[in-house]
């Protein structure tokens, strides 16, 4: 690529994420618009293609292409909630720069698979999402300097290949105080397996206050599986069922809450009046839980356009000011959540 058109794509995003501001409206909003979708109200549309055209933007396929028209995107799986939301993230801030984005999986095809599926369609880079990277991986991308960035990996990579990801500890310390704000004192937790960076995070959150409070860790009450839905509810009829069952349940994921959902009811447990339940997430799924679930939001869509700009750098030869970026999350608080029974 050269110099001016790297100019030119930096511009043309800067100016899209200032237009997004100016309307107050989502950068997605103004993808749309870009795009010429129908699912925008009329006096959005006229109000974003006003400031559009009175900044001078040009639409990618009305100008001469800058920058590969394809990227790719490997997910672990394509069947959970986490997942549809991080792709739309990404597919909406490809679609700013003109860019038509690849999809797949690791449970057909490795990684390595889609290192040289990325090089034969000369596609930008890759995106690699909660997936495995082996060491050999690692190793072909710095030693061949692929344009790949991380979002959410199960295992820690080596220096030279940037992550993605949101404040797990400080989101799920935030999740938990709430609890004990609400007056429970026996909180369970339904984590993540301990070699993901995100699961052990959240873990340690969870730890961290429970400390503060002065509440001893219990084991009892801690079970990890996969962020998936059978493994938790399993989980969950096995915390349920201890001597000193817990009043309150965080899940270290949507798909583990509705497992934790799922085992109340076949306990014959009421939530919240029963057991409060608290998540990590906030998927579409979340609001449309029953009930719906009180849960530490992930900016989805700010993780998709970061994720596809910190990839568009690195194609550029321009590695990022850190290779470790962290989106804050927020406490969103619905009706799962309650104060525990009285007498417990």
């Amino acid at each position: 690529m050269t110099g001016q058109g790297k100019a030119h794509l930096d511009a043309q995003y800067g100016m899209l994420t200032g237009i997004a501001a100016e309307a107050g409206v989502s950068l997605s909003t103004v993808s749309k618009v870009v795009h010429r979708r129908r699912d925008v109200s009329p006096a959005t549309r006229d109000r974003v293609e006003e400031l559009l055209a009175r900044h001078g933007y040009v639409r990618p396929w009305d100008h001469e292409a800058t920058i590969p028209r394809q990227m790719v995107v490997v997910f672990r799986d394509l069947s959970g909630p986490y997942t549809l939301e991080v792709v739309r993230g990404i597919v909406d801030a490809a679609g700013l720069v003109g860019v038509d984005v690849v999809t797949g999986t690791t449970s057909v095809r490795p990684i390595s698979h889609w290192l040289k599926e990325c090089v034969a369609l000369g596609a930008l880079g890759l995106i690699v999402v909660i997936s495995m990277l082996t060491e050999e991986d690692q190793r072909h991308i710095v030693e061949q300097k692929l344009p790949v960035v991380l979002v959410d990996p199960l295992s820690t990579p080596v220096l030279g290949i940037p992550t993605i990801g949101v404040t797990n500890w400080s989101g799920a310390k935030e999740a938990v105080q709430h609890l004990l704000e609400l007056g429970h004192t026996r909180i369970g937790m339904i984590a993540g397996r301990s070699h993901s960076p995100a699961g052990s995070a959240r873990l340690h959150g969870y730890r961290a206050a429970l400390e503060e409070a002065g509440i001893e860790f219990d084991s009892a009450i801690v079970r990890a599986t996969d962020f998936d839905y059978e493994e938790a509810l399993a989980a969950t009829l096995h915390v349920l069922r201890v001597a000193d069952r817990p009043t309150a349940l965080f899940a270290a994921s949507d798909a583990q809450a509705m497992g934790v959902l799922e085992a109340a009811r076949q306990c014959g447990l009421s939530v919240p009046r029963d057991l409060t339940v608290m998540s990590f997430d906030d998927t579409l799924v979340a609001a449309m839980a029953c009930p719906p679930l009180s849960a530490v939001r992930q900016p989805f869509e700010e993780l998709g356009h970061e994720a596809t700009r910190v990839l568009i750098q690195l194609h550029e030869g321009r590695p990022p000011a850190s290779l470790r970026i962290e989106l804050a999350t927020k406490l969103v608080l619905r009706t799962s959540t309650a104060p525990p029974p009285a007498g417990t």
